[in-house]
């Protein structure tokens, strides 16, 4: 292996991410010849085919997945490198990849303002997507640190906890239960649901919440693919929803939906700070995640308002606590 070079790895990526040797060639500015080239001496390299050729274009092989990880790792450990020689220059700059679950959505841009302000010298951008997308980003080594309620599974991560996660379940004003105290579980899993797609966080948590109702999470309601169309259809009086406080600060204060009083809610999650175990921290990685640890609770919208008179008293020092990593007295 010591005879690859970092342009191979780029021309396999560029054979992943197109399919075809003549549109990886276009994009890296080579002949098809050449990248044809380059790729021949990388698969004699190491004595297996990186590549099925097929009608449809190149399709990798196991050999072509491990390769391009690694290629996904070397360009992120020369990235993470320059950001440390202009640390050890003194120059306080940097970058920072950050994907954020849908839901997060609603407070990302903000939290991300309050910091940029605190470090104006640091790139960040902002990818968002539904939770596989998220998961896919940082197994792809696409994004540095994920916001999300529920760290993965199915990659090795860190998890910091930096707040509190509350879910609710709303309605439009005028619905019967809107005035309603103290509505049993019983009782609202009459109401027809709004829900998301299978394997969102809110949907799991539905599930496990009315799961000891009979029968009731095997016809749950009709799905819908974001928040915003729930939201919508929720105002449009066809069904209540369960879904995160985070995004509905808006909708409530306008008075356009009302929280469910229902007993046992809201249910409280947390968000977390995510990021791969075998990713280098940087510079940038570490200073935003202190500033979430110190600050994030802050830029999370309606949680003063979501818990009843003697709930919201102990509300705000645990949410102090989330912030800061130590445990409320």
């Amino acid at each position: 292996m010591r005879n690859l070079t970092l342009k191979q790895f780029k021309t396999v990526q560029a054979i992943v991410s197109h399919g075809k040797i003549v549109s990886a060639a276009k994009v890296l500015g080579l002949s098809p010849p050449a990248v044809t080239i380059q790729l021949r001496q990388v698969e004699e390299e190491f004595q297996l085919a990186l590549f099925d050729r097929t009608s449809d274009g190149m399709r990798p092989t196991a050999a072509g997945l491990a390769f391009v990880e690694a290629a996904q790792a070397i360009e992120e450990r020369l990235r993470l490198l320059d950001d440390e020689m202009d640390a050890i220059k003194g120059v306080r700059t940097g970058s920072l990849r950050l994907g954020v679950v849908s839901t997060a959505k609603y407070f990302a841009p903000r939290l991300m303002a309050g910091f940029m302000k605190e470090h104006p010298d640091i790139d960040m951008r902002l990818a968002i997507g539904n939770r596989a997308e998220t998961i896919d980003s940082l197994k792809n080594h696409d994004i540095d640190i994920a916001l999300m309620g529920r760290p993965p599974k199915e990659v090795s991560v860190r998890a910091s906890v930096f707040g509190d996660h509350p879910l609710v379940i709303i309605a439009p004003p005028e619905h019967p239960l809107a005035s309603a105290r103290d509505i049993s579980k019983e009782r609202i899993a009459e109401e027809h649901f709004i829900i998301r797609e299978p394997g969102s966080g809110t949907r799991i948590s539905l599930e496990i919440f009315l799961s000891d109702v009979p029968g009731r999470i095997d016809d749950l309601g009709v799905e819908m693919g974001s928040n915003e169309t729930i939201k919508q259809a929720v105002m449009a009086g066809l069904g209540i929803a369960f879904i995160s406080a985070h995004t509905i600060a808006a909708e409530t204060e306008a008075g356009r939906l009302v929280i469910l009083d229902v007993i046992g809610m809201p249910i409280r999650r947390q968000w977390f700070s995510v990021m791969r175990t075998d990713h280098v921290i940087s510079p940038a990685m570490a200073t935003f995640n202190d500033f979430l640890m110190r600050k994030g609770a802050t830029y999370l919208p309606l949680f003063g308002k979501l818990y009843p008179h003697a709930e919201a008293n102990e509300a705000a020092p645990r949410q102090q606590a989330m912030a800061t990593g130590k445990r409320p007295e």
